[in-house]
């Protein structure tokens, strides 16, 4: 356990509590509106969007790889979402079995994973075929100007928000085998320009027969 980490744990809802208000919230609830069904939600955090499943879920799995976050995660499920199951696991390395699940959730989540690419194989192995991934990311601009700017302001996005702003995620979930089914181009309000860029839509995972590749990675065919 870091430093960095208990740090960011006991700022994350100050931090994020104004972005909500301006219009991130509102986003949140249009993404979660009507899930149903076995949900994964990967980094959790400190479970903001714990209070948008409705009844329609018939079972709720979060995960959370940061211990700080983790304790305030299991804090507020207890009082919040008791019948939920938290699990301490990075995105990358899932403990649950191939197609466990109907959906899954990533908010604010893909931009601070170590290994982007594979914590999106992880999500579609985890789904069943023809399950469905909700995202809601802030991304590499599409305008040239603003995407430099980003990578140069990386380096300060990385301390304050322990996260990258300047990734292709919207790419990188097509490159992982999903086929994008709707997406909307919006910015994350109350935020820097530089980490304005958002997408925020659901991709589906191939109904393909599975195989294992020489790896032992769990792939699909496409």
């Amino acid at each position: 356990m870091t430093l960095r980490a208990q740090l960011f744990a006991m700022t994350y809802n100050a931090q994020i509590a104004r972005v909500d208000k301006g219009g991130l919230g509102a986003m949140r609830r249009e993404l979660l509106a009507g899930v149903g069904g076995h949900v994964l939600e990967i980094g959790t955090g400190t479970g903001g969007n714990l209070p948008l499943y409705g009844e329609a879920v018939e079972s709720l799995t979060l995960t959370e790889p940061e211990t700080p976050m983790l304790r305030r995660l299991e804090r507020r499920v207890r009082s919040d979402a008791p019948e939920a199951k938290v699990f301490r696991a990075p995105a990358e390395d899932l403990p649950f079995d191939d197609d466990s699940f109907d959906v899954a959730v990533s908010t604010l989540v893909l931009c601070g994973v170590n290994d982007q690419p594979r914590a999106l194989r992880e999500l579609r192995r985890v789904l069943r075929p023809g399950g469905e991934l909700l995202f809601l990311e802030h991304v590499r601009s599409e305008d040239p100007v603003l995407a430099r700017k980003q990578d140069r302001m990386n380096w300060l996005n990385r301390i304050v928000a322990c996260c990258d702003c300047n990734r292709p995620t919207l790419a990188s979930i097509v490159d992982a085998g999903f086929a994008v089914a709707n997406v909307r181009h919006d910015e994350l309000p109350k935020a820097p320009k530089f980490v304005r860029p958002l997408v925020a839509g659901s991709a589906i995972a191939p109904v393909a027969e599975r195989g294992r590749d020489p790896r032992g990675a769990t792939t699909a065919s496409t």
